[in-house]
């Protein structure tokens, strides 16, 4: 009756072993460390960099106690802060050369000191939030006037496509500020290009004004349309941060959207203010242009001549010179993906990229009407052009595929792939508002947190032992692997621990001890009742449970409720606190019972259980319940 079968004990067992393991790494700690990452887009960090780096800490006498490559970075760990400093210069002067014009970003930074054995089985401390590791707080403001004047640069370059595909003549199109200027002959040709941009250009109105003999039509951006353009400039503007930062790979980034024009980026366990808004300024802006085929052009690329009036010179990953005009044919914005792949016929490496709508239209006429001429992939960082790639049109490219080829490896093409599926900023954005928070600071808040819950756990242990006796020390012990348990999922989910997630935990405490209650007094009514020691466990818990489970259920609808609806701290809670009611419900019934059967369950003639206080029935009542 009160017997477990094995195969429950070994999963009690499995999950006790990957509790442990997958808590250990949030107890070592971590160490002071330095962080080489990329500067630029096309600068890669790989082995090479890493024995660059190794050389340059055997030059100033620095010893790391763990040097290795993770993903797009290197990690070097040391013992003290000082140490850090020194090797953050030592490798600052050794990778950095120009400070004017970095290839590499070295940042200060926290790293785990887990053994290497834990780190080869993936078990990895959780992530904390920036109130608890340290870091840079930024709130960038979007600048939606910019993001409103490229919309209508773009409107611009659109109806003049448009007026020309339909031969409607004019005198000129021009834009100032957000509005579009249409200079038109006569009242005719006035009516026809007002009736085209109705039909085609649906956020647009339009307003006619006489100018001399001649008329200007003024075209600007409908209110409702201004709103949803600021809206996706923003969303644009949190994915390229998103992509950007993650790339780079110095923490587990916080970015979110404060209300209508504003963006808070959180990072913590970087200590380098500076470094971090290098970070940020690494947002790369993608504009595809053909490149000047001239005679002019071809000398200016082999430095023989000046670069010729409406062009630019840009370099490429080679360093060679490209000329490229200034007129922009598409952006970053018109690229919706990019994915490396190889050609079906000549299993060349390739690019494919795949265009929006509009992308779509203007690169079919670019394509059609350049056959034979380079086309220009150019990325902008900090104000810098670099040429990614300058394929040869060979035909028309129409349905908004295209693939780039030519003299690629399969690393290249993966890069660049890379580089432009990042994507570009709608719109510019600065920095209104930035604090850093010490890691002494975080610190005592993780002592502060930690203590509330283990004094929390303590004065439960001390109730329970002396109010239900064994069956007291039973719960207690169940609640500690509830923790066991709770730590080692959200580490095995890297989630990030915030001082509310520490409020949920200890919450989670007291919902996990009320299961234990509930099923500790069904024992004790059931021994009221007269029902043996081994029936009174059975039933306790059989009738414990669909209460347990209603409470459990209708607990965890709330913090679903929060974690769908809730932002910032509020999803940080109601993370921790869903996940905690799940470890409850498995601690509190299903190993507290393991538990208990393993001490009682071998008793056949028990005649007592420790449980507390408990008023016996007195014979003439157990005299009845018997017959």
């Amino acid at each position: 009756m009160n017997r477990y079968p094995v195969w429950k004990y070994a999963i009690i067992v499995v999950a006790l072993l990957v509790g442990v393991l997958y808590t250990l790494p949030n107890f070592f700690g971590e160490a002071p460390a330095v962080q080489v990452s990329s500067a630029k887009a096309t600068v890669k960090v790989d082995a090479a960099v890493l024995e660059r780096v190794q050389v340059a800490l055997d030059g100033a006498g620095v010893k790391p106690d763990l040097l290795r490559l993770e993903g797009t970075s290197v990690r070097a760990r040391f013992d003290t802060p000082d140490t850090q400093l020194k090797a953050k210069d030592a490798i600052q002067k050794a990778l950095v050369p120009d400070a004017a014009d970095p290839q590499y970003i070295v940042a200060l930074n926290l790293v785990s000191r887990s053994p290497a054995w834990l780190t080869a089985i993936h078990a990895a401390p959780m992530y904390l939030g920036l109130d608890l590791r340290g870091g840079v707080h930024f709130m960038l403001q979007v600048d939606m006037e910019a993001a409103l004047t490229k919309k209508a640069e773009s409107y611009a370059g659109d109806i003049r496509t448009a007026l020309r595909d339909k031969n409607i003549r004019h005198g000129g199109i021009s834009r100032n500020g957000q509005t579009i200027e249409v200079r038109l002959r006569d009242e005719a040709t006035q009516t026809a290009a007002r009736n085209l941009i109705a039909d085609q250009f649906a956020d647009l109105q339009t307003t006619s004004v006489p100018e001399g003999s001649e008329f200007k039509l003024r075209a600007t951006i409908k209110p409702e349309a201004v709103r949803r353009v600021q809206d996706q400039a923003l969303k644009q503007n949190i994915t390229t941060l998103h992509n950007r930062i993650n790339e780079l790979g110095v923490a587990e980034p916080v970015i979110q959207q404060q209300g209508l024009d504003r963006i808070v980026v959180q990072l913590p366990g970087v200590q380098d203010t500076a470094k971090a808004k290098d970070i940020l300024g690494r947002t790369a802006t993608l504009e595809v242009r053909l490149v000047d085929e001239g005679t002019e052009a071809r000398a200016a690329e082999l430095g023989g001549g000046p670069v010729p009036f409406g062009a630019e010179k840009y370099l490429d990953r080679n360093g060679q010179a490209v000329i490229v005009k200034k007129q922009v044919i598409l952006t970053g914005e018109n690229l919706t993906d990019a994915q490396p792949g190889f050609d079906s016929q000549t299993q060349e490496p390739t690019v494919n990229l795949t265009l929006d709508a509009k992308g779509s239209r203007i690169f079919k006429d670019v394509t059609r009407d350049n056959i034979g001429k380079r086309m220009a992939i150019v990325l902008f960082e900090k104000g810098k052009g670099e040429v990614v790639t300058a394929p040869v049109i060979r035909s028309e490219i129409g349905g908004g595929r295209v693939q780039i080829s030519g003299r690629m490896s399969t690393a290249e093409a993966n890069d660049t792939a890379l580089l432009l599926r990042a994507g570009s900023l709608a719109a510019p954005m600065e920095i209104i508002e930035e604090y850093t928070i010490g890691p002494s600071l975080g610190a005592d808040n993780i002592e502060r947190g930690i203590n509330s819950v283990v004094w929390g756990l303590v004065a439960i242990a001390v109730f329970m032992c002396f109010y239900y006796m064994l069956f007291g020390v039973f719960s207690t012990v169940a609640l500690g692997v509830n923790v066991l348990m709770l730590l080692a999922i959200l580490s095995m989910l890297q989630a990030t621990l915030t001082l509310p997630g520490i409020a949920a935990m200890a919450l989670a405490l007291g919902v996990a001890i009320d299961s234990n209650v509930l099923i500790n007094e069904r024992i004790r009514e059931e021994l009221r009742d007269g029902a043996s020691p081994q029936m009174a466990i059975h039933v306790g818990y059989e009738r414990a449970w669909a209460t347990i489970l209603d409470s459990n259920v209708t607990t965890l609808i709330a913090g679903l409720a929060l974690l769908a609806f809730g932002s910032g701290p509020v999803r940080g809670f109601a993370v921790v606190h869903c996940i905690g009611i799940l470890t409850s419900m498995f601690s509190a019934v299903f190993f507290s019972r393991g538990l208990v059967n393993l001490w009682y369950g071998g008793k056949k003639k028990l005649k007592s259980v420790s449980i507390g206080q408990v008023w016996k029935p007195d014979a003439d009542t157990a005299v009845a319940k018997t017959n």
